[in-house]
This record gives structure tokens, C-alpha cells and sequence, in this order.
């Protein structure tokens, strides 16, 4: 079966980049130049600019024989290169796809690169091949200079692209290499021989003698070093164990390893690909099934059906490597390198390997880059790039891609434009109709116009496709979320498809619709099909993995990486220890924590530290940690630590985390053991809004705005008051150091983990009642209330006063629109306060210039380019939006307006920095206005309450 000398295979010609046809015709003659760009802006108010440097960016010059070309600016060499590449080929009219190499041309390149492997000159190279060559030399009697084929197809790179030229199936089976290299050595007898029924190979004629002694070391004492491996046996329920390998410093290393698996020599080792980072030299070693041989004997194209045949298909070991392994299989980082002409060699443990099957999980390639196994949590939303702590989901995708043999994700940045109006509803409206779309492949991110920074009016949505190897499409994900800045809209699509691919890793054989409507939520599709066959291989080894250690010690239930809200009953009581420093942690923050993580024998009195942690960051609200542990730090003020217990999370995380797995295991066998958790809060950094603002404003802008409602509170008269939104309770807890007629207030918010704060904050000033000095004696009653502000509660009808301070820009803008039309018609307070950011103050806030106020002053859409103050914005007004908007509202609903603000001034430009709309209704509340007992709504729930002369009472 071979047609003109080559095998005859369905060949499937893959497109070779700009460089590589480069480097095929020209060679040497090829002159690549790459010099730094860096670009600069001028920030600052208008007259005090200063000029600020931007990013590094990549030029590329190449020269060529015939033409010389200069590429635009990238922010990575290797995109530079390819760009003077493509330029360069377009001024010689070369065409990629009249450069892919035939058949007959890939077979000829295969016989002559084999060819050259086994010349004077490639011994004498630092090649990691000719290190086995060398070695193979030393070896005694008819062993000498044979080394096994499968290293000629993982050393040489080159071997194996041409291989895959051919035939494309070598992508997801390298091993079928074998056969090629096989055939070529059949056509080259003159040069070099094999051995029926053995898989290696060797030089036909002895090399120089003058060569030998130059490359190979004189005899010496030889000596002889330990090597820790790790044993994947084929059967799953002989365990995964750590061996020592005994190698002499003057053998060939893998001759010792094909004693472990029981062979005389090492004739028939198959080696893996890589296992983990491209250039690492952690690989599996295993021994080629007898009907491989035979099969090779005869033809030497259809191997793997045959091995297939026997049975003894290695799942552990086939899922770390990526591709099918046969038998017992040993790890070991072992081998020769283009750094020296020693051999390399690390030792492995079984840490090593659980970190291996860890980094294979999205969530588990962010507790690895963080360092925090037992702590960290891949986080549910990607907030700013400021707060992110670990690897990028962006760089976490990618890196799950490589590590499963899939293609580089591909990103498409869609720009959308972005009416801004004056009207209702229309100033942050993404534009659907006009868009500009960029696919960025290999990791070559480039927005659109080659520049980060967003023009006035645009905004930015990134859709990302998942592609196997053979371009077969797995996930495609489309999130309707457009934000301001494309490398934002890239890490978030990103964030969703690893999100998904988390849980669906976490419990692959869920059922197909709630795996579906998961899916959907995120806005992902999936294909079945394809994603079995990228992932199928995790679903049949997962539970071996669960149950490996002997006597159950963990719930089969259990997944990796799941979340330890959800692992057995969870955590037990916690204790905080030390004073109350009044600093404490809330959504946005970020927390510095020292912690330590102990295995707990309970009964017995053993304990072994597993992780720890001198200063580990995260951020609050974005579960960035597991669950408990964030529980348990919202409850801490700074200096303070504590500590917890909870069940055992799955046992990979363990033995990943721990240095010691010997000691551990025996522990794990008792059904008494748990987790215990040490923390002590080291400090609290708050959010880039109150950051800025503190730095600009004294008092804070946060308090200019609690003392602008406390004067309104005290000026009307007011017995009732409502804070729409109340948080940590801010606003209530400064009220209470005021003298003021109030005595009911009450504190709405969504948010349970921000009212229980503030009902410890309140409880402890309201224990203080009975001395009659305080200002707040004539408070009878305060309630705070989990719900939404967008639904009415009768409750809270007919109020004093309202209160709703910075809270309406963490809505969507309709859901904000649809509260002032629920507050003025329902809830119908007497008077109304709403504050919020004005949008064009943050050209001071976040000393920058726009480019459009130099053309424009009065322009007030000019700030567009500004960032929004927070992360959780998800709309900010300028004044005239602002006014328009309670302006309108107002006059909808019988109510009058007047504005005012803190931070800055009114009259001067850009306004108050915080805007403040103080609403009146026209018209007092009638008896036959209030509310009868069958018209009552109830759609909040008491988290906590407190009447006068009585204790509080808690719904916690």
C-alpha cells in the first residue's frame, strides 16, 4: 500500500504560517530585526499635562534578497515577525497555500532529516536526541548505539510536523510516527539499521573513532544516583505509587526504566509527549503491546486498531498525557535537553502527579497559579484587572487548551456603538446594527485600530470558539455584556467558558438538560459530540480517583475543585479571637489574610500542615476563595484571626497541596479526620471609588454624602425613614450620633452578607439605649430588611423621609428608572433623597484629559472614555442625563425637584462629584389614601430588628 515511495495515506495539507514559508525558501538569508516601540499619551487637566508611557510594543524589520519590509506595531515579537512575514510574501506574490509541501515532497524531507540524525555532524549537536545517541554508545556488547524509535518522534520536532503533513491522525496519535520512521529506515539501509520485532534503531557504520572520543567521556568510576518516579499501574485498583529509579551515571537511563516495567532492555519503550509545559521533561514510559510489533511487521498504518484489540488500555496514564497508552506506565522527568549534554532528571512525587491531574481543571490551573490549593476558588466574576489575583481567565483558557491538545481559542472583539442621548434609557444603549468584529487566534489580542484605549461612544463584546485539533468546534460562547475596554470583554467571555467547563469537569456525567440550561445561562453552546470526544476520556477515571486511598475515606459524591459549599455538611462553628478594630472587609475589598491549612485526626490528636500562607490577597464579593472562608473573614475586623473546621474536600486537593503524602495517606484512613483552618486578617484595601475619593476629598466624599442626608433629616422634621439600598448600614450608623426627631428607621437591602454587618454595628451602639446622654433617645425602632428595592412592601408606605445614596448605578439603567417610578407611586415618601456619581467628574477623579475636550468644552459626552469609578457600575449619568432623568420622574408623579451634590461645586466645572436630585411630594397623604390591612404587601424578610427598652431580635 504505498504509492511512488511514500505510504499512501488521506493527506490533509495544513496551512503554513508567514514564517515558516519564509524561513522554507530563504533560509539563512532570512534577516529578522524586532525593536521596541513605546508609546506615549499626555494625561492630565487641560495645561498641566503630563505625558505618561503606554505599553511595549514589538516593530519588525525583515530583509530578504529581494525585498525589505517594516510591520506595524504588536504587543508580542513572534506577532511582529509574522506580520513583516505576510508583508513580505504579498510584495512577492507568494501565496501560502502554493507552499505546502506535497506528499511525495513531506516523505522526501522525512527520509533525509532521518538520514541526517544519525550523521558525524548531528552527534557533536546540543540536541536532546543526540544526548540518547551519545548515551546509546556507552552501551555494553550487541546493545551498543541502539536506541529506541518512539524517541526520534517526541525529540525531533521536525520528524513528527512532516509525519503530520502526511497523515493528520498523527495529531491524535503520535505514536503512528513510529511507522513512518520505520519505513524510512527501510530506505535507508545503507545508513542506518533495525532489528525484527524491536523498536529501535542504530548508525549502519560505527562512527569516527576521532568523533567518539570527542563527545563521549572518557571511563571513569561510575556512580550511581536515585531518581523518584511515579507507577500508573493499567489496572485501576492497583494504586498510583512513588519508585525509586536506580540509574548509573555511565548507563543509558532508559534502559533502567524498561527494567521496571519488566523488560531485559529498553527495544520496545514507547515514549509520551510531554506532560504539563511544552518544554517540560516530565513524560510516560511504557511498554509496547507484542501486537504492535507484529503489526508493524506487516503494515504499518493501521497500529492502534490493533492495540486497541488487546485491551489494556491505561486511563490514568492516557489522561495526563493526552493520548492512548497501553499497560503498566511509569512518570519520570528524566532526559536530555538543548540546555547541557548532562542528563536532566527531577525527582516526582505524588504531589506531583495530583498537581498534574489538578492543572488539567480550569478551576484547578487558578489554585495552582495562586499557590492556594486548599483556599483559593476560580472566581465567579472578573471584576478589574487591579483586584484579579492569579492567572488571567484568559491565560487559564488557553492554558486548559494546551494541557487537552485543542487548538488556541480563538477571540472575536466586537465593537458596538453607543448612542448617547439625553432621552430615558437611551445613553448607554450598546447600538446593535454597528459593529466591527476582529478574530484574534495564538494569543494575538488587537483592538480594533491597534489601540487599547476605546474611542468616545464605543463599547466592546468578545465572543470565544473552543476548537479541537482538527477544527472540529467544541464550545462557542457569545455573552451579551459589552464593556468599555476590549481586554475586558475578553477576560470575562473567557471567565464564562471556564466557569462552565468547571462544572461540567466537576460532575461530567450530569444529566444532559441541566448540563443544557447551564449552558444557556452563561450564553454558551456546546456540541455533544465533539466534547465527549475531547473530554469523554475524564468522565471513566474520575471516580477511580475518588476512591483510590483503601477504605472510602471520602463521599463518592464529591468532585474535584467543587465548591466546599457543597462537600458533606460543611463547616461547624467558628471562633474570632482578639479586639474589634472597627476595620472590617465589604463587597469590592480587597482582604489580606495569613491562614493555615492542618489535616485534623480528631480523637487521636494528629495534625499535619498541609498549606500555608504569609499574606494571600483576594476580593470580596468575588468568591474568589471557598465560600467558608470568606464567611468567616466578612465577620473579622483587622488584627483579628480565627479559625474553623469543615469535612474533607476530595482527596486530589489534598495530596495535591500537602509535601508530605506519605504521612497523609495513613491519616486519610480515618474516617474521624477534617480540615482546620487558621486565619488572621491582616488588612483591608478598599475599593478604587473609595481610594480615590479619600484621596481627593476631606472628609471623604462617602461622608459628605451621609452628612448632606443627615442635615435634610434633621431639617424636615422627620419621624420615619427608609434607606433604599442600605448596605453595611453607613448611613444608619451615622444617624444614630445625631440628635434628630426620628424614631423608626428602616434598612433595605439585597444583600444578607451587608445587613448582618450592619446589624452587628447597630446592635452595639443600640446596647448603649439606656444611657441618657446618647442622641438617639428617641428612637423606638429599627428594622432592616432582605429584599429587592424594585418590589413594593406596604410596610414601608407613606415614610417620613427616603433615602437612596449611590445605590441606583449598581442597577442596570431600566431596573433604575423602574425604582424612581416605584418609590414616587407606591412606596410615595415625603420626601426623597437620591445621590449618585456624576459621570464627568472622573476626568479629575482619575486624572486623565479627554482627547475631545480640547475640541469641545461644553460637549458633555466628552468623559465617555472615562472608566466608571467602580466595577460594579453598571451605568454612570452626566449631569444632563441625571437631571433629565429626575426631572421627568418627578413630573410623572406629582413630586417636585431640586438638585444639589458634594464634592466640589455646582457652578464650576464638571459639578458636584456626587449629585444629589431631593424629590417633595406635592400633596399630603389623605386618609383615604393609606393603606387598608387587605392591601398589604409583604415582600421583604426581617433580618433584624430592634424596639426601644427591649432586646433585638434576630432572623439569622
Amino acid at each position: 500500500m504505498e504509492t511512488g515511495g511514500y505510504p499512501a495515506v488521506a493527506m490533509q495539507k495544513p496551512t503554513l504560517t508567514p514564517k515558516a514559508v519564509i524561513k522554507k525558501r530563504f533560509g539563512d538569508q532570512a534577516c529578522y530585526k524586532v525593536e521596541e516601540v513605546v508609546e506615549s499619551t499626555e494625561i492630565g487637566c487641560p495645561g498641566l499635562a503630563i505625558t505618561q508611557k503606554g505599553p511595549c510594543l514589538y516593530r519588525c524589520s525583515l530583509q530578504l534578497p529581494e525585498v525589505s519590509v517594516v510591520s506595524g506595531t504588536f504587543k508580542k515579537k513572534k506577532e511582529a515577525e509574522q506580520s513583516a512575514s505576510e508583508l513580505a510574501l504579498e510584495k512577492l506574490g507568494i501565496h501560502l497555500t502554493e507552499n505546502n509541501p506535497t506528499s511525495e515532497e513531506s516523505w522526501d524531507d522525512v527520509v533525509a532529516r532521518l538520514k541526517y540524525l544519525f550523521s558525524n555532524e548531528f552527534l557533536k549537536s546540543l540536541h536532546p536526541l543526540s544526548g540518547h545517541l551519545r548515551a546509546a554508545l556507552q552501551r555494553e556488547g550487541d546493545h551498543c548505539g541502539w536506541i529506541p524509535v518512539s524517541l526520534i518522534t517526541i525529540c525531533d520536532s521536525k520528524i513528527y510536523n512532516l509525519c503530520k503533513s502526511i497523515d493528520p491522525k498523527v495529531e491524535s496519535n503520535p505514536f503512528l510516527v513510529i511507522s513512518y520512521v520505520m519505513r524510512a529506515a527501510a530506505s535507508l539501509s545503507e545508513v542506518v539499521c533495525t532489528s525484527e520485532g524491536k523498536l529501535w534503531i542504530r548508525r549502519q557504520i560505527q562512527y569516527p573513532h576521532e568523533i567518539i572520543d570527542s563527545v563521549i567521556p572518557k571511563p571513569g568510576s561510575s556512580e550511581s544516583f536515585l531518581i523518584r518516579a511515579i507507577s500508573i499501574p493499567c489496572l485501576q485498583e492497583k494504586s498510583v505509587e512513588v519508585l525509586n529509579l536506580n540509574v548509573s551515571s555511565t548507563g543509558y537511563y532508559l534502559d533502567f526504566i524498561a527494567n521496571q516495567l519488566g523488560l531485559v532492555d529498553a527495544s520496545n519503550i514507547l515514549v509520551s509527549r510531554p506532560i504539563g509545559k511544552a518544554s517540560s521533561e516530565t513524560r510516560l514510559y511504557f511498554t509496547a503491546p507484542q501486537s504492535y510489533l507484529l503489526e508493524l511487521s506487516s503494515d504499518y498504518l493501521n497500529a492502534k486498531e490493533v492495540i486497541a484489540c488487546e485491551g489494556s488500555f491505561n486511563e490514568r496514564a492516557s489522561y495526563l498525557s493526552g493520548e492512548d497508552i497501553y499497560g503498566d506506565a511509569i512518570l519520570a522527568s528524566i532526559g536530555y535537553t538543548w540546555k547541557s549534554m548532562d542528563l536532566f532528571h527531577e525527582d516526582l512525587s505524588l504531589q506531583s502527579y495530583y498537581r498534574i491531574i489538578l492543572g488539567k481543571i480550569p478551576g484547578g490551573v487558578y489554585k495552582l497559579s495562586r499557590g492556594a490549593i486548599l483556599a483559593a476558588e476560580l472566581p465567579l466574576a472578573y471584576t478589574t484587572k487591579t483586584n484579579w489575583r492569579g492567572s488571567f481567565p484568559r491565560e487559564i483558557l488557553c492554558t486548559f487548551c494546551r494541557r487537552h491538545r485543542l487548538s488556541e481559542p480563538v477571540f472575536s472583539t466586537i465593537r458596538t456603538s453607543e448612542a448617547m442621548t439625553s432621552g430615558l434609557n437611551k445613553n448607554l444603549k450598546v447600538n446593535e446594527s454597528a459593529v466591527e468584529e476582529t478574530q484574534h487566534a495564538s494569543g494575538c489580542i488587537v483592538a480594533t485600530g491597534a489601540k487599547e484605549e476605546v474611542e468616545s461612544g464605543g463599547t466592546f463584546r468578545c465572543e470565544v470558539k473552543i476548537y479541537s485539533k482538527f477544527q472540529d468546534l467544541i464550545i462557542e460562547c457569545s455573552p451579551k455584556d459589552s464593556y468599555k475596554r476590549p481586554p475586558d470583554s475578553i477576560q470575562n467571555a473567557s471567565l464564562k467558558v471556564l466557569l462552565w467547563l468547571n462544572m461540567y469537569f466537576m460532575n461530567p456525567d450530569m444529566p444532559a438538560e441541566r448540563l443544557n440550561c447551564s449552558a444557556t445561562e452563561l450564553n454558551i453552546q456546546f456540541y455533544p459530540q465533539h466534547l465527549m470526544k475531547a473530554f469523554g476520556l475524564y468522565q471513566s477515571v474520575q471516580n477511580f480517583w475518588h476512591s483510590e486511598i483503601q477504605g472510602g475515606i471520602l463521599l463518592q459524591s464529591n468532585r474535584m475543585n467543587m465548591p466546599h459549599t457543597m462537600l458533606g455538611h460543611g463547616i461547624g462553628s467558628f471562633n474570632i479571637e482578639g479586639p474589634d478594630s472597627g476595620v472590617s472587609a465589604s463587597n469590592g475589598c480587597l482582604s489580606c489574610i495569613s491562614y493555615s491549612v492542618s489535616l485534623l485526626t480528631e480523637g487521636e490528636n494528629t495534625k499535619e500542615l498541609l498549606e500555608s500562607t504569609d499574606e494571600f490577597e483576594f476580593e470580596i464579593g468575588s468568591v474568589s476563595v471557598i465560600s467558608h472562608l470568606e464567611t468567616v473573614v466578612t465577620q473579622m475586623t483587622v488584627g483579628q484571626s480565627a479559625f474553623f473546621c469543615m469535612d474533607l474536600p476530595p482527596k486530589e486537593l489534598i495530596l495535591a497541596a500537602t509535601d508530605d503524602c506519605e504521612r497523609v495517606v495513613p491519616m486519610l484512613a480515618s474516617r474521624t479526620c477534617c480540615l482546620e483552618y487558621t486565619i488572621t486578617l491582616l488588612r483591608v484595601t478598599e475599593p478604587l471609588e473609595d481610594r480615590m475619593e479619600q484621596a481627593l476629598f476631606s472628609p471623604p466624599l462617602s461622608k459628605q454624602r451621609v452628612g448632606f442626608a443627615v442635615q435634610h433629616i434633621k431639617e424636615s422634621g422627620a419621624t420615619t425613614l427608609v434607606d433604599f439600598g442600605c448596605g453595611a448600614g453607613s448611613l444608619l450608623d451615622s444617624l444614630l450620633n445625631y440628635e434628630t426627631s426620628l424614631e423608626k428607621i428602616v434598612g433595605v437591602d439585597i444583600s444578607n452578607k451587608s445587613l448582618v454587618r450592619a446589624a452587628k454595628v447597630l446592635h452595639t451602639k443600640l446596647s448603649k439605649k439606656s444611657d441618657a446622654d446618647v442622641p438617639f433617645a428617641e428612637l423606638k425602632s429599627l428594622v432592616l430588611y432582605d429584599g429587592s428595592i424594585l418590589d413594593f412592601d406596604s410596610r414601608l408606605y407613606g415614610f417620613d423621609i427616603g433615602t437612596c445614596l449611590e445605590v441606583i448605578e449598581h442597577m442596570e439603567e431600566d431596573q433604575a428608572c423602574l425604582f424612581g417610578d416605584i418609590v414616587l407611586s407606591s412606596f410615595l415618601p415625603r420626601i426623597l433623597i437620591v445621590s449618585t456619581p456624576n459621570y464627568e467628574y472622573n476626568v479629575i477623579l482619575q486624572k486623565s484629559s479627554l482627547s475631545s475636550q480640547e475640541e469641545d468644552p461644553d460637549d458633555k459626552t466628552q468623559s465617555q472614555s472615562c472608566k466608571f469609578r467602580n466595577h460594579d457600575h453598571k451605568f454612570e449619568w452626566t449631569r444632563e442625563q441625571f437631571n433629565h432623568w429626575a426631572t421627568e420622574l418627578a413630573a410623572r408623579h406629582n413630586y417636585s425637584v431640586e438638585f444639589s451634590g458634594v464634592g466640589g461645586s455646582g457652578d464650576l466645572e464638571p459639578g458636584f462629584a456626587s449629585q444629589i436630585a431631593v424629590f417633595r411630594r406635592r400633596y399630603p397623604l389623605q386618609g383615604d389614601d393609606l393603606l387598608k390591612d387587605t392591601d398589604i404587601e409583604r415582600q421583604y424578610d426581617v433580618v433584624w430588628e430592634w424596639n426601644g427598652g427591649t432586646r433585638s431580635r434576630s432572623a439569622l
